[in-house]
């Protein structure tokens, strides 16, 4: 596959074509998400797709191409046609660890044109409401007593949960037991179930399970609490430097011409910004954070960065 850089790929590209942006899109679009349908990721996508075909002026196909941890999705994204009719979600961290830790992946960073982050979820550890669990230092207490026994269930190898569980480990000194599945719910499943001890999982996707009282969060990983449960104290707060989360957000393939890149980027934030937008994500209880394509390149970038040195100290796939 012929790779086309972020910047480049871009710069390459006129800048100034009056009766491209003009007559784009004059057909439907497709949306490829790489996880199922039904998970955090479909479900903040689907409704934001709907609310851009009323700036689009066209309809957008929603397509799911789970597997391989978002591999199979990412790849069909940046192997199509720049042309501006193929968009997609990409997610971190998996957009830029998959290429880190598997040299045969068939997509880099690069590939991609970002054009807008609309979630930045803080992961989290949960545990049922009767364990006797109740802070971090709690868990790492318990992992010491029995180490390499606890066990934790992610969304797999590599994803924003299991690498915070890694990073746990790193700062604690401790060793927990891994159990990966394909998503967030095998994992809600084997919780509730009682087949492993701990979710890892993101604040927003599990808050319906907490809200109903299946859950109970000992901490969240961002930088700071988040508004919708300020009462979760941050690992930091706990005295545990981990931060870890997943941020969610529009792209295109690399490659396509500016004036195209620049609808669909006002397309996108305009249906963010749309009350009925805003109301699905107070209800869905989704963490926003909105980037520009600059700022959401920036911080992808420096992700990339930050991986590749982790990866180089604590390769987290054997």
């Amino acid at each position: 596959m012929q790779r086309r850089t972020l910047l480049g790929g871009l710069a390459a590209m006129p800048l100034a074509c009056p009766a491209l942006a003009q007559s784009f899109p004059d057909r439907p679009l497709t949306m490829v998400l790489a996880f199922p349908a039904g998970g955090g990721t479909d479900v903040a996508a689907r409704p934001l797709a709907r609310i851009m075909e009323k700036y689009l002026g066209q309809p957008i196909a929603i397509v799911n191409r789970p597997g391989a941890s978002g591999e199979i999705g990412f790849t069909e994204l940046a192997r199509a046609k720049p042309d501006g009719y193929t968009i997609g979600f990409i997610n971190t961290p998996t957009i830029v660890t998959i290429p880190i830790e598997r040299p045969q992946a068939r997509f880099r960073l690069d590939d991609f044109a970002p054009v807008l982050n609309v979630v930045d979820d803080p992961g989290a550890i949960w545990v049922l409401p009767d364990s006797p669990i109740r802070t971090v230092a709690d868990l790492v207490a318990e992992a010491k007593r029995r180490p390499g026994q606890v066990s934790y269930g992610t969304s797999g190898i590599g994803s924003d949960d299991h690498l915070a569980v890694l990073a746990l480990e790193r700062v604690s000194g401790t060793k927990f037991l891994h159990v990966p599945f394909a998503g967030g719910a095998p994992v809600r499943t084997a919780t509730i179930s009682k087949q492993i001890d701990l979710a890892v999982t993101n604040m927003g996707e599990a808050i319906g399970d907490y809200r109903q009282g299946l859950f109970r969060p000992i901490g969240q990983m961002g930088t700071s609490r988040w508004p919708v449960m300020p009462d979760v104290p941050t690992f930091r707060e706990q005295g545990f430097d981990v931060i870890e989360g997943s941020m969610r957000g529009l792209a295109a393939p690399a490659g396509l011409p500016r004036p195209v890149l620049d609808r669909i980027v006002d397309a996108a934030r305009k249906a963010a910004m749309d009350p009925e937008w805003q109301a699905v994500a107070t209800q869905l209880a989704l963490p926003l954070r909105l980037l520009g394509p600059d700022e959401y390149r920036a911080e992808l970038v420096a992700m990339q960065g930050h991986y590749e040195k982790l990866w180089a100290a604590h390769p987290w796939r054997e």
